[in-house]
């Protein structure tokens, strides 16, 4: 049997974001031999409850077989903890992934000086162009670009990396199969041929409201330190500035607007000790000692660099692979011929109650949780599914609207 075969057989029956360090620790990072392992074998190093161990021993083979064809055929690379590719750092986190599907250049996950730029999806035009503006002076420098992939912040990551030339890794929360953001895929086939877009789920797995937080823990260990550009108070993106904490990573934040609820989180971040960027500089001189043969350039940046970068963004002309990207651009009407679609058979039944009375007049949570007969806590939940698959927009005051 492949090697590969156990390692996929080991991540799946595990799942992505249980604890793995020890286990794999113990039998030298051999999938085989914890397949072939006893029961009894693995539930006496104390790692697992004895019906965990039962459950995760009883996960078919044959379940990875069919992931390992799944990818395979439609050309997409493993990457296991015994590649040479695999990166080191990954192995470092008690949550290790076990396996990485990677479409592109699987090289660019070796490179140790990587920065992640993270924050909201319904972003300002201003932190789309900080982002922009320091992806792209940092990609100048050799730093490879780490993102979601999502809209807003991490797309424009993404471009600003891919428009110097630079390698940027795009970290997904689903198989590598699955046409998620369907309207995003000109950008992650221009990532994947000059980087990567990655993901620890097999090919055909779904995205669900679960799957992007566990996925965030990668984005974070792949980086020396972890960039905030906008994020609101509760915002994803403080996920991963929690983890990279956690794994003793930097964490920078973009100082923002202290009226807008959307910078509430960075702003916060700053207050609490992460390292406010101004300028690209701010960043480049927390490596430029230790990475120094790393670095390309050595020069520093000009002081207006971040300003002078934010405001060719600004004030360029949209272009296909902006942010904005949409199948529809040229089709849209106005919001009295809309029409909201019914509500996606893959939502839960909580997120299909609270879309089913959301809509494009702004509406508190309060007033969706009475609607819907739902409560506050799951309301939130259900709120966070649908901005998950970009069904719903959060605004200030915790109120939402439909997605247009």
């Amino acid at each position: 049997m492949n090697d590969t075969v156990y390692w996929i057989w080991l991540s799946e029956a595990l799942g992505p974001g249980e604890k793995t360090l020890e286990l794999v620790s113990f039998y030298n990072w051999n999938a085989e031999e914890i397949y072939k392992a006893s029961v009894r074998d693995i539930f006496a190093l104390g790692i697992y409850t004895l019906q965990r161990v039962k459950k995760f021993k009883a996960y078919p083979l044959e379940n990875a077989i069919k992931s390992y064809n799944d990818a395979v055929s439609t050309g997409i690379k493993i990457i296991t903890p015994q590649s040479e590719y695999f990166p080191e750092q990954l192995k470092r986190i008690d949550n290790a992934p076990l396996v990485l599907y990677v479409r592109g250049d699987e090289t660019v996950l070796k490179n140790e000086l990587s920065v992640s730029v993270v924050g909201a999806r319904e972003a300002s035009d201003y932190g789309c162009a900080v982002a922009k503006a320091l992806s792209s002076a940092l990609a100048t420098k050799g730093f490879t670009i780490i993102s979601g992939g999502a809209r807003g912040i991490d797309s424009e990551a993404h471009f600003g990396a891919l428009e110097e030339g630079g390698k940027t890794v795009c970290v997904m929360g689903c198989g590598l199969n699955v046409n998620y953001l369907a309207e995003m895929n000109p950008m992650r086939e221009k990532i994947a041929k000059s980087g990567a877009v990655i993901s620890e789920y097999p090919p055909k797995a779904p995205a669900s409201r679960t799957t992007f937080p566990v996925r965030n823990r990668i984005i974070s260990a792949l980086s020396l330190g972890t960039i905030v550009v906008e994020a609101g108070e509760r915002s994803g993106s403080l996920i991963t500035a929690r983890l990279a904490l956690e794994q003793g990573k930097d964490v920078f934040a973009v100082p923002g607007d202290l009226v807008h609820s959307s910078f509430l989180g960075t702003n916060k971040l700053i207050r609490d000790g992460a390292i406010a960027v101004f300028s690209p500089n701010d960043i480049l001189e927390e490596y430029y000692s230790e990475y120094y043969d790393k670095i390309v350039d050595k020069t520093r940046f000009p002081d207006d660099e971040i300003i002078r970068r934010a405001q060719k963004y600004l004030s360029e002309p949209k272009q296909e692979t902006d942010k904005k990207i949409s199948a529809n651009v040229n089709e849209k009407k106005e919001k009295s011929q809309k029409v909201k679609r019914d509500a996606p058979d893959y939502l839960t039944e909580e997120a299909k109650k609270i879309y089913s009375v959301l809509s494009e007049e702004p509406m508190h949570v309060d007033l969706l949780s009475e609607q819907s007969g739902l409560t506050v806590a799951q309301t939130l939940s259900a709120l966070t599914e649908l901005e998950v698959y970009a069904l719903a927009t959060a605004l200030s005051g915790r109120r939402y609207t439909i997605k247009d």
